[in-house]
């Protein structure tokens, strides 16, 4: 058998996100608010952690769909030069690129406003086994934002992807309250790695306490489960463990795609071989770098800056 042609394959959402850096307040009906600078840059999850990968000299590769549009092209050019392979990647002369607003306020969180647009488009079907087959790990990012991302459809590119060897790594986007685990019961038993954060976490499960989310998306079938809780952390349980990470500080700039960056570190950290601990370490390193520059991927660590920050700033993991 042939070895992987890629690293990773990154599927799912692909956006693109206007991005303002931070205003002193929040405009009232008819005001005019001025920030430093607007930037359009690439977001999504698949987007994002396949740009991220790249950044670390992944070989990696994106399915998914935009626009015929000045998005899309944007978007393409964009993933291009930052390294992915778009081989996979479809275009819609359907619907028009998906977007989000991305409004960052000083001392709170950032705000979105999304389209899905596109992205509605991709229902995983036109993933082939060929796909799958060429890379050692699947990511597919954004699950539960469009239905027709369907349980059967996501189920069965995870189902060849077992049988293939190929390691499967499941994340989520719930924009509102509903029943998720319809998607997600048919779904977890065949995820190795499930990267929610602690909000989509209680969403999705009631419960407020991340352990116990974790415990309930392992009952439901995940091998390995790991939730980002923020400044707060994060919380890995596995059939052996549960590890509790603390964060890296930072003066936050901006927060957009902090979440995909530490998916993208972690999932460095499983093609480096690491430990879960290692793991971690690489994923909130990635995810402390995301947040020094306003866009989801500006900020980013190179391997070598990675390393580096790593072997100097210590990260408190403890098993709980």
């Amino acid at each position: 058998m042939p070895s992987p042609q890629y690293e990773c394959l990154c599927a799912g959402i692909i956006v693109a996100d206007h991005v303002c850096k931070a205003i002193d307040h929040m405009p009232k009906p008819g005001e005019l608010v001025l920030t430093d600078e607007m930037e359009l840059t690439i977001g999504g999850c698949a987007s994002n952690v396949a740009a991220d990968l790249a950044r670390l000299d992944r070989q990696v590769a994106i399915a998914g769909i935009v626009g015929q549009d000045v998005f899309g092209r944007y978007v393409e050019e964009s993933l291009i030069q930052s390294g992915v392979h778009c081989d996979y990647l479809m275009k819609s002369d359907q619907l028009p690129t998906s977007g989000s607003f991305v409004i960052n306020v000083q001392g709170e969180d950032r705000r979105f406003i999304h389209s899905v647009a596109a992205n509605s488009l991709f229902t995983g079907e036109t993933v082939t086994e060929a796909q799958i087959r060429s890379s050692r790990i699947l990511y597919l990012g954004g699950y539960c934002l469009s239905e027709e991302l369907s349980p059967d459809n996501v189920a069965e590119m995870f189902r060849i992807a077992k049988e293939a060897g190929v390691i499967t790594v499941l994340d989520v986007v719930t924009p509102k309250p509903d029943d998720y685990w319809k998607m997600l019961k048919p779904v977890l038993p065949l995820s190795d790695y499930f990267l929610p954060n602690n909000d989509e976490g209680e969403l999705i499960t009631g419960e407020s306490d991340p352990i116990a989310q974790a415990r309930a998306f392992k009952a439901a079938g995940a091998k390995a489960v790991i939730i980002t809780c923020g400044d707060e952390g994060s919380i890995l349980m596995d059939d052996q463990q549960t590890i509790h990470s603390a964060v890296y500080p930072v003066n936050l700039v901006d927060g957009t795609g902090s979440g995909d960056a530490f998916v993208a570190g972690f999932i460095h950290g499983l093609l480096e071989g690491a430990s879960p601990e290692e793991c971690l370490q690489f994923g909130s390193a990635l995810g402390h770098s995301c947040v020094r520059a306003t866009g989801a991927t500006a900020g980013i660590f190179t391997r070598s800056e990675l390393n580096q920050f790593i072997d100097s700033h210590e990260l408190q993991v403890k098993t709980l």
